[in-house]
């Protein structure tokens, strides 16, 4: 029998005893070392040799990961593991470490209940290591902490014992720093700082296979003194067979992890809004693979040989093949072809997967990345909210029309895959608009179009997705249906940044109670009555009805709401979404005959009325901003910093980190296209730099004009703005 069979039948026998699961990803950012790492996880649990491990880059399955030295999809990856003479299963998912592809660091997130938060010693922690903890620690996931390249350090810095200490000490009050600020509202969380001394900080090199932690050394009797020394001496095999690094990583994983019957009962209110008396959850809960299915999906893949996967965790229940699950949002059922678990890029099929593991299901159709699947109908899981959202779009056309219907169909597929990419598909023009997270994030999904599903495309340049949102409040306008018989008057006025960040993380949504509402709503300091008479939320925008006892109204406030969704998805400066806008409807008059009040006449009315109230209320456009951050040598700072402030940008701030500045500061995202070829030749290739999206700015009012201009005749609008725009 092969070494891989008896590793699946291993995960197959520990799949029922859901206290010895461990579900945990691994996070950091980009180039930090995680990929690596998870090779010499693979290697410790005897699936992949000992010799490639770190070159394998085992969890890059997909060619352009390999080619570019980047995660781009989070891989999952079943192994077992021996911890105080008691065998484990692991789950673990590789995630991606650039901003880009920040969305699948958060769908793994959902999926498990321990995030190993990877560090480089030399760079410290990073702005996406923020990002990753708070996704991991908004979803109630507990943090560890591996510190990478500690080899570096000793060889390269060549730094002594003290310095050395100082600096790891001070990555991990960094980090400690970064819990305690995100965890001090949690009332479910304990105290998840990590320390050395309870062994949730382990240190070590990836690329070397060693690393310690403060139980490994007790157990070996190594001390830093020795690794220094051994690292110097290039003894680096030597140091490896003493103290391996999976074994350190593993135990700790076993020993600080939760379990899922120690997880679900913490994890399952923060996700799901459900009735918590009943016996669905009783079954999350418990972990009772015996109750009714409850299989969250976080992902979405596809295998040329059997079709769309569906990968997430299941919270209750077993899945096997041939049963019939409901799919949240869609109508009928789905039934199961097959379930399997994750070996790295294949897929092993199992007879069936219980409550507490993370499965991989073939035949559920209907389901997307964030479906929840049930055997029952229910409630569904809070959908999972991406702290980011697209920012930049691209044209695609299919260079043969031929190849049209296939085009839409893998558009279609992308976004099933990919919730946080944005398809925009015009059947009659046959331009298709993808929208994501940067310049990267489109490259990749253009180039897997045509090297996977083998259709030539052509791509657009790259178009930057702007915001319009009121400066100020308006007075009351009248809007007027095309018959004069109905009239509406409502006003606007802008939200404070706290409400719109509620309605951003999803804590205040329509799909929730009405009580729950009104008190996220209020505690981001809305005013009482405002929050009871909350009719509609759309984007960021909140619509409410402050009218009283006007006739007809219930019947046609689904046309009013149609007519506000309309101009908030076209605001009146250049068709851009609106956002960040509170708009009070105060009083309505309804023709008494319904004939003379459809939608010819109140979409009109509401649509105008609202853009009145709108440009009255200075409507300006935003756009998306990104936080960046350069590391190079000295002699190249000017010409760093000059990158930044030569594309409308600033610099905040500028220090020394080791040999090298670091420039920090924030640029318009259009200025940024073309950004990483200009960095690399102003700086000989010695920088190196990461962006992060920072959310939209009002843009300067010199340039307002000619912005929206360029934006209308883009879209072939009119090219005169209306008379009362007279403030830009």
């Amino acid at each position: 029998m092969g070494r891989r069979k008896k590793i699946v039948q291993e995960c197959e026998r520990l799949m029922d005893e859901p206290e010895n699961i461990r579900n945990i990803a691994i996070a950091a950012h980009v180039d930090h070392g995680k990929t690596t790492l998870s090779d010499n996880l693979l290697a410790g649990a005897g699936m992949i040799s000992d010799e490639t491990a770190g070159e394998q880059l085992a969890m890059d399955t997909e060619e352009d990961e390999q080619e570019r030295g980047i995660t781009i999809d989070a891989a999952n990856v079943s192994m077992t593991h021996e911890y105080e003479d008691t065998n484990h299963l692991i789950n673990l998912i590789d995630t991606p470490g650039h901003v880009d592809f920040g969305g699948d660091v958060t769908r793994a997130m959902r999926a498990v209940d321990g995030a190993l938060v990877v560090v480089d010693a030399v760079e410290g922690a990073m702005p996406q290591t923020e990002t990753v903890l708070r996704q991991a620690l908004r979803e109630g996931v507990k943090p560890t902490l591996f510190i990478n390249k500690v080899d570096r350090l000793i060889s390269e810095l060549q730094e002594g014992p003290e310095e050395m200490q100082q600096r790891l000490v001070s990555v991990i009050g960094d980090v400690n720093e970064l819990i305690r600020g995100m965890t001090e509202d949690m009332d479910d969380v304990d105290d998840w700082t990590v320390s050395v001394e309870d062994g949730t900080v382990g240190f070590g090199s990836a690329l070397y296979k060693w690393g310690v932690s403060m139980p490994s050394m007790q157990r070996t009797g190594m001390d830093f003194g020795d690794i220094m020394e051994l690292e110097r001496n290039d003894e680096r095999q030597e140091l490896h067979d003493r103290t391996p690094l999976s074994d350190v990583v593993l135990d700790m994983v076993c020993e600080h992890f939760p379990n899922p019957v120690d997880a679900q009962p913490r994890r399952v209110p923060r996700i799901w809004r459900g009735d918590d008396e009943s016996e669905l959850a009783e079954g999350m809960r418990l972990v009772d693979e015996s109750g009714e299915v409850v299989f969250m999906v976080t992902d979405i893949g596809m295998d040329p040989h059997a079709g769309e996967i569906a990968s997430g965790r299941v919270f209750s229940g077993s899945l096997e093949k041939g049963q019939e699950l409901y799919v949240s949002g869609t109508a009928g059922k789905n039934r199961v072809q097959s379930v399997g678990i994750y070996m790295g890029g294949e897929r092993e099929e199992v007879e069936n997967v219980p409550a507490g593991n993370i499965a991989a299901v073939t035949g559920l159709r209907d389901a997307i990345a964030g479906s929840t699947v049930s055997s029952i109908e229910m409630t569904p899981f809070e959908s999972i909210e991406h702290i980011s959202e697209p920012v930049i779009t691209k044209s695609v056309e299919a260079q043969n029309m031929d190849d049209l219907p296939k085009l839409i169909e893998t558009l279609r597929q992308v976004s099933k895959e990919d919730p946080t990419i944005q398809i925009t598909i015009n059947e009659d023009t046959g331009e298709h608009l993808i929208s994501g997270q940067g310049e990267l994030h489109l490259e990749v999904i253009t180039q897997r179009i045509e090297k996977n599903q083998g259709i030539p495309v052509i791509t657009g340049e790259p178009i930057v997705v702007y915001r319009e949102q009121p400066q100020q409040a308006s007075p009351e306008v009248e809007g007027i249906s095309p018959n004069r018989h109905n009239r509406f008057y409502i006003s606007i006025e802008p939200m404070t940044d706290d409400l719109v960040e509620t309605i951003q993380l999803g804590e205040a949504s329509m799909d929730m109670p009405e009580q729950e509402r009104r008190e996220a709503l209020q505690d981001a300091g809305m005013e009482k009555d405002a929050s009871q008479n909350v009719e509609h939320i759309h984007g960021t925008n909140i619509l409410i009805d402050d009218t009283k006892g006007i006739q007809h109204l219930n019947e046609t406030m689904e046309l009013v709401i149609e007519g506000f969704e309309d101009a908030l998805d076209n605001g009146p400066l250049a068709n851009e979404p609106v956002q960040g806008t509170l708009i009070r409807l105060h009083d309505a008059r309804l023709h008494e005959d319904t004939i003379h009040r459809g939608p010819a006449q109140v979409i009109p009315a509401t649509r105008n009325a609202l853009h009145n109230a709108l440009i009255h209320g200075k409507i300006k456009l935003l756009e998306p901003m990104q936080d960046a951050r350069i590391d190079v040598p000295n002699d190249h700072m000017g010409a760093a910093s000059g990158e930044i402030q030569g594309r409308r940008g600033r610099v905040d701030d500028m220090y020394q980190e080791g040999d090298l500045m670091v420039v920090e500061g924030i640029a318009p995202v259009g200025e940024m296209i073309g950004f990483a070829s200009d960095i690399r030749s102003a700086t000989e290739g010695r920088a190196s730099w990461n962006t992060e999206n920072a959310g939209f700015e009002v843009m300067s009012d010199s340039l307002q004009r000619e912005k929206i201009m360029e934006i209308r005749e883009r879209k072939g609008m009119k090219l005169e703005l209306p008379e009362a725009i007279d403030y830009l």
